[in-house]
């Protein structure tokens, strides 16, 4: 992949991604890993994407200027789980241990990012578990399977064939806000659109939804920048 660099305070790189489907030069700002992509047509020469790029640079750094740094989940670290700040710490405990103000985990663990990495999506599996056979029997339907992945375009699905797909960052949002999700893609189950039919279901299985929806639009992106990789 081509990287344009542009000297200035600061630098800024552009990876340039050629595409058969584009028709028209494009720029993506990346807020969680702040990295610039430019999306250009198999045609367009690298001196006309240089050119695009040149005169969008003080829009591009005003972008940069949001990008917020992330944080690797190691001792020390603040982590959010359930929406409260939790320090991870070393413990003399052989299992990692959720506690009002700290995750705790053994000091024999060999990457301690990873191992809470682990935790959190077994914590995430029981919450949304527990909260999808709530609204499918309320809502009077099933589902065939249930998966966890780390998406970042959305916080859920439903096929019409039943099966719900969450993420499993949902663990570090407030409950209300992972209840929500799941209420919503429940909701799916009965209505595969989000017609007024669809958002009346959403209702019924969750109540004041709107504020829930409301929290992801504004602080969703931030549940990126924490890091489980070494």
């Amino acid at each position: 992949m081509t990287t344009l660099t542009f000297p200035g305070d600061p630098p800024v790189d552009i990876q340039l991604r050629r595409s058969q489907r584009a028709r028209r030069l494009s720029l993506r700002v990346s807020h969680v890993r702040g990295t610039v992509t430019m999306t250009m047509p198999l045609r367009v020469a690298e001196a006309e994407a240089r050119a695009f790029a040149s005169e969008k640079l003080d829009w591009i750094r005003g972008h940069l200027e949001n990008v917020v740094p992330s944080t690797l989940a190691e001792p020390g670290a603040m982590i959010p789980v359930e929406g409260v700040l939790r320090e991870i710490r070393l413990g003399s405990s052989g299992k990692i241990t959720l506690e009002p103000d700290a995750i705790t985990v053994p000091r024999r663990v060999r990457s301690v990012p990873a191992r809470v990495g682990a935790f959190l999506k077994e914590l995430a599996r029981e919450r949304l578990t527990a909260a999808s056979d709530q609204y499918a029997t309320e809502l009077r339907r099933t589902y065939c399977s249930m998966a966890l992945r780390d998406t970042r375009s959305r916080w859920g699905s439903c096929s019409t064939q039943g099966r719900l797909m969450y993420s499993w960052r949902l663990i570090l949002a407030p409950p209300e806000v992972l209840r929500y999700v799941a209420a919503h893609e429940v909701a799916h189950l009965a209505e595969m659109n989000h017609s007024r039919r669809f958002w009346a279901h959403v209702h019924t299985l969750f109540p004041g939804y709107e504020t829930q929806r409301a929290w992801l639009r504004r602080n969703g992106a931030e549940l990126h920048r924490y890091q489980f990789r070494a």
